[in-house]
């Protein structure tokens, strides 16, 4: 029995100071290292003859030295390192900076490998910073080498002997976590023999095979999970039947403005899924904008007309203050009593509050995370809404529904997914889309500039403030990181302030700061007595401010194309023309592809599929999105078919054995128990 819970510190050569370096990578036992999968691979094992080698390229030489190793001293704390090498079809010139210990390494006379960058220029061939090793070593060379993503001051070798070190002590001796019967019949590998060649391959053929079984593992259990949800909805489950006498018209017809076909048609669905029997278990997909909030205040509406409490969930408080004000502007002439309920309220208040919802007094309570404490208690709760699904996760969506006795679930999300993915993604919902824009909204002009055009830019944002318009900066990052090389939102402002637009005012905003603090000024902008705004993504899911047209993001091309998407929808909320420029370092192929998306396109489906394609899918359906465990080596654009095959084989599954109480069915309740908690009851 294999002990993976062990303490990554106490893994021979590990020790203290490196323990810390790996749980900056998230590793903290043995598990959490065998399980840390490689982000690509370098084919080291196939020799190249040096007149072979195409200048660019990566490639592995066997060669013998044919000079001394020379240091040249360039200036103080840099020196370079030199040496000829042969084979029998030409010479190659190998080159290291501030490595004066290999003037020990290498012999003249003996043969040695040398994996690096070539660069060949007529018939001068040189490596520069190559790896290597003695002819027959494989440290570093003569095999494929899996390649991590790591951190500053734990490079790839170290990394690399850590996880051997790691598979070498288990020994064989990790419990296989399928049942067998799944295991033959797709022909799986077995745990032990995936976890190690997954990490280091003997051939291509042997990585896939254990990707195969490992991607397999995690949307299985990530499918059974989902399914067993559902189940909990609609498997001899009676909710709340919802009266027809209570018409959603009623409030549509009071309504300023006109709903879009795409709204209505959702908002029947809603109204069906409301007057059933079973709990209602529905998605809402909306792009930024599309009038999602107003879908929900009616159904809340229809809830609160037949007896019931309604609650709706968000993100942040400003948006949540923002809701509240929205359906007292409608809902106050039907009678109907909504409250805010956020951390930042007075104790007395906030005890007010629980009091009056306890009793019923309250119709539609509006918060944070505060909904979900032990002390918030409903008299009967009819329905509940969590917006931005993204930032709520599936056990939050549970704990919530619990205050109630099956309460209807409707969850919203601006995270457009390409339906059939949304299916399987979703797998415990109903899914609705609204795939239409309001007619009053203008396209938003969106251009990508180099660092260069930062004077234009400045240029372009005074001429619009000065027209009487608001703007927005958006920055990744709250403070300087010693890794990653972007301003912080406090430095930008300071700039913007004294250097840039002294004549205007400029405030700043981001997580750190407390909830006060960050609705005051958000209330100062949404005022209109701020000019502009520097902020972190807090302003992704922020307030309307209509006289907002401008949205500038520095460093772009540290976000997702659908975050830039988010961040986008800020603006273009008023009459005016909206602009969003996005600032990007950088010339990579992938980077120039992704500006021309957001520039080409407002539609945030063809963007989200984009952004799954050009970029991977681990931050865009990781915890942070959805609340299920990250995927650790499943992608799921690129593992679609596998998805849509293993949602059938748990579909089988389930509808054989649907709590997974058969003996042959132990090890996969194991797994989702352990991936899931116990919050999903099958």
């Amino acid at each position: 029995m294999s002990n993976l819970d062990k303490n990554i510190q106490y893994i021979k050569g590990v020790g203290e100071a490196r323990a810390k370096l790996l749980n900056k990578l998230g590793i903290f036992t043995l598990k959490d290292l065998i399980t840390y999968y490689p982000r690509t691979y370098e084919d080291r094992s196939v020799p190249k003859k040096i007149e072979e080698l195409v200048d660019g390229e990566e490639a592995l030489i066997e060669v013998m030295p044919v000079t001394r190793v020379s240091e040249v001293r360039i200036r103080r704390n840099m020196t370079i390192i030199k040496m000829s090498a042969r084979d029998d079809t030409g010479v190659c010139q190998l080159t290291w900076f501030n490595q004066p210990y290999l003037r020990q390494m290498f012999r003249p006379g003996e043969y040695y490998k040398f994996y690096g960058k070539v660069s060949k220029k007529g018939s001068k061939v040189e490596m520069n910073s190559p790896v290597y090793d003695k002819l027959d070593d494989t440290k570093n060379t003569g095999r494929i080498i899996p390649i991590y993503p790591t951190t500053y001051k734990l490079p790839q070798t170290t990394l690399r002997r850590v996880i051997e070190t790691g598979i070498h002590e288990l020994d064989g001796s990790i419990s296989e976590t399928l049942p067998e019967y799944l295991v033959s019949e797709y022909k799986l590998l077995d745990l032990n023999r995936a976890v190690n060649q997954i990490h280091f391959p003997s051939t291509f053929d042997d990585f896939n095979l254990a990707k195969k079984r490992l991607v397999f593992e995690e949307l299985l259990s990530m499918q059974l999970a989902l399914l067993a949800l559902k189940n909990q909805y609609t498997k001899d489950v009676k909710g709340i039947k919802f009266s027809k006498d209570a018409k959603m018209s009623d409030v549509i017809n009071s309504l300023p403005f006109s709903l879009t076909k795409a709204q209505l048609r959702v908002l029947e669905e809603i109204d069906k899924d409301m007057e059933k029997d079973k709990p209602m278990n529905r998605l809402l997909q909306g792009d930024v904008g599309s009038g999602k909030t107003i879908v929900a205040l009616i159904a809340a509406y229809k809830c609160v007309k037949c007896g019931y409490q309604a609650a709706i969930m968000a993100p942040t408080a400003i948006l949540a203050a923002q809701h509240l004000e929205s359906f007292n502007e409608i809902l106050s002439s039907f009678g109907i009593k909504c409250e805010l309920l956020i951390s930042g309220i007075t104790k007395k208040k906030k005890e007010d509050i629980l009091q009056r919802l306890e009793n019923g007094e309250i119709d539609i309570i509006i918060g944070t995370h505060a909904l979900l404490e032990d002390n918030v208690v409903f008299k009967n709760l009819g329905l509940v809404v969590t917006d931005e699904q993204h930032r709520f996760g599936v056990r939050q969506r549970s704990s919530i529904t619990e205050k109630g006795d099956n309460p209807d679930v409707l969850v919203m999300t601006a995270t457009p997914i390409p339906r059939t993915l949304a299916l399987i993604l979703y797998g415990d919902l109903d899914i609705s889309i609204i795939d239409e824009l309001p007619p009053n909204r203008k396209k938003i002009e969106t251009f990508a500039v180099t660092k260069g055009m930062d004077d234009r830019v400045n240029v372009f944002l005074k001429k619009n403030i000065d027209e009487g318009r608001q703007a927005y900066i958006v920055c990744p990052l709250v403070e300087e990181s010693e890794e990653i090389n972007a301003k912080s939102v406090m430095e930008l402002a300071e700039h913007y302030k004294n250097k840039v637009f002294p004549e205007y005012k400029v405030e700043y905003l981001h997580g750190k700061m407390k909830p006060k603090e960050k609705d005051a000024i958000m209330e100062e902008f949404k005022n209109g007595n701020i000019d502009i705004l520097i902020s972190t993504t807090v302003i992704e899911v922020g307030v309307n401010v209509p006289n907002s047209s401008i949205m500038v993001v520095e460093n772009a091309e540290r976000f997702g194309l659908a975050q830039l998407h988010q961040l986008r929808g800020r603006v273009g909320r008023g009459e005016y023309q909206s602009y969003c420029i996005l600032k990007y370092n950088g010339s990579s192929d992938i980077l120039k592809k992704r500006m021309k998306v957001m520039t080409d396109t407002n539609d945030g489906f063809v963007i989200s599929e984009k952004d799954m394609e050009l970029r991977g899918t681990g931050e865009f359906f990781g915890t942070r999105q959805h609340g299920i465990p990250e995927f650790k080596i499943a992608n799921l654009f690129e593992d679609i078919v596998t998805l849509k095959s293993v949602q059938a084989i748990a579909i089988k599954i389930i509808n054989d054995d649907p709590k997974l109480e058969k003996d042959k069915n132990k090890l996969l309740r194991n797994i989702v128990d352990e991936k899931f908690g116990n919050r999903i009851e099958i």
